[in-house]
């Protein structure tokens, strides 16, 4: 296998439909079995990742993001992996990276960087994101200047890793988007409005929101989409429409856990 094969699998660049439904169509001709139990964050199929870049986004993300914002990300990243080892167990793409997508995918919606731009927030974190992993200087943030002794993300991981947080809440209909991405998407939505809900056990939801609090998120997120738009009233989240708001505020699945 080239090297170049390689990245496109270790990164999660592996093309997927975009159609969060044409794909689960796509397995639906597949016999599936009752999605797995939530395993405990220790098992290695699902633990966090140990690297030392990793590490230094984790640190980044939890001093960085409110905590509801925090747990969201990490719910994001258990919820996507038991959806993943259900039905896409052929996803080859590195825990690692994903996990920095989750880490990352909200750092626009920061008070502070939803009022440092004009630029949509899942965009301007993408680039953000590309440059906290790349550790480079961004809008002169001191927490991403650059020392020789930090570990850095090869340049196909950061993009990675950006295109999934700039296509995050791209829910189209048509067209392809990376794996990684996919999951992401899948992995978010599930725990913003309760969709997708037979992709994912109900002890998982439990033991995950025990470990990462919901802490209000519904509320908090729904604030945060609006707040946004008022802003921005040319920002990518009106695509989603109003009704997404209500759709996060009636998430009937995770209104126990808030």
């Amino acid at each position: 296998m080239s090297s170049d094969s390689i990245s496109i699998q270790e990164y999660g660049y592996t093309a997927v439909p975009a159609s969060a439904q044409k794909l689960l169509n796509e397995y639906d001709t597949k016999p599936f079995s009752p999605p797995p139990a939530f395993a405990s964050a220790t098992n290695s199929d699902i633990a966090i990742p140990n690297t030392a870049l990793a590490k230094r986004i984790h640190s980044y993300a939890k001093s960085h993001l409110p905590e509801p914002t925090y747990n969201h990300s990490l719910r994001v990243y258990h919820y996507g992996l038991a959806i993943k080892q259900y039905r896409f167990p052929e996803w080859s793409f590195s825990h690692e990276t994903y996990f920095l997508a989750c880490l990352l995918h909200d750092i626009g919606t920061t008070e502070e960087n939803l009022r440092r731009t004009r630029m949509s927030f899942e965009f301007y974190g993408g680039f953000l994101a590309l440059q906290i992993l790349q550790n480079k200087t961004f809008h002169g943030d001191a927490d991403a200047s650059p020392a020789d002794d930090v570990a850095v993300a090869p340049s196909e991981q950061a993009e990675s890793v950006a295109e999934s947080i700039i296509r995050h809440q791209d829910l189209c209909e048509v067209g392809t988007i990376t794996a990684v991405g996919q999951l992401l998407q899948l992995a978010t939505i599930f725990d913003n409005t309760g969709t997708f809900v037979d992709l994912v056990h109900p002890d998982t939801i439990a033991a995950v929101s025990k470990a990462y609090p919901r802490l209000g998120w519904s509320q908090c997120f729904a604030a945060t989409i609006r707040k946004e738009i008022a802003l921005k009233p040319w920002a990518h989240s009106t695509e989603l429409g109003e009704e997404f708001a209500a759709k996060v505020l009636g998430n009937t699945v995770m209104a126990p856990f808030e």
